[in-house]
């Protein structure tokens, strides 16, 4: 990595990661371009998820990761009310707007940036919480949860296409 005015300049792997996880992520914010708060919130197929919904999971799982990375297991020990942030992770709520949650994942995605950018070791790792999805004794290095959350990112990018060609027909990859 070099520097070039406070600005880091990533080089080998972290700019691939940097640059896989931008594109996806412009994939996901592109399949809402110039919708009404309504048409982010509404559910085009018969799954639970809706554009706004999506961006807002993007940004949640994001922060929680790398949350992870820096901070270790206790943070994403789950609680009592973590199923139901989840489920409600995928909807817009009243209130919200989707000019507000692409301003969310954009500061949740400047910070992950930064993160990859300066961490001085992707070999870091904690231990994950114990959780039925988790192998018991499971690490993950900061390496792999980067990688994750390309792998969410690009995931959650197609869902939306298809969301949004079902709205009115747009693409975003064609």
């Amino acid at each position: 990595m070099t520097t070039t005015e406070n600005t880091p300049t990533l080089t080998g792997e972290r700019a691939d990661i940097l640059e896989a996880l931008t594109q996806q992520r412009y994939f996901l914010r592109h399949t809402t371009q110039g919708l009404t708060d309504a048409q982010a919130a509404a559910r085009t197929t018969v799954s639970e998820l809706c554009l706004g919904g999506l961006i807002k999971h993007v940004a949640l799982v994001e922060r929680a990761w790398v949350d992870f990375i820096l901070e270790g297991t206790s943070a994403m020990e789950a609680d009592q009310n973590s199923s139901t942030e989840h489920a409600l992770g995928f909807r817009m709520l009243p209130g919200e707007t989707l000019a507000g949650l692409l301003a969310e994942y954009e500061e949740v995605a400047r910070r992950t940036d930064e993160v990859l950018a300066t961490l001085p070791d992707l070999d870091v790792s904690h231990a994950l919480p114990e959780a039925p999805w988790f192998e018991p004794g499971a690490r993950r290095s900061a390496r792999r949860v980067f990688l994750g959350i390309l792998a969410e990112t690009a995931q959650h990018a197609g869902h939306s296409d298809i969301l949004r060609e079902a709205i009115d027909g747009q693409k975003s990859m064609g």
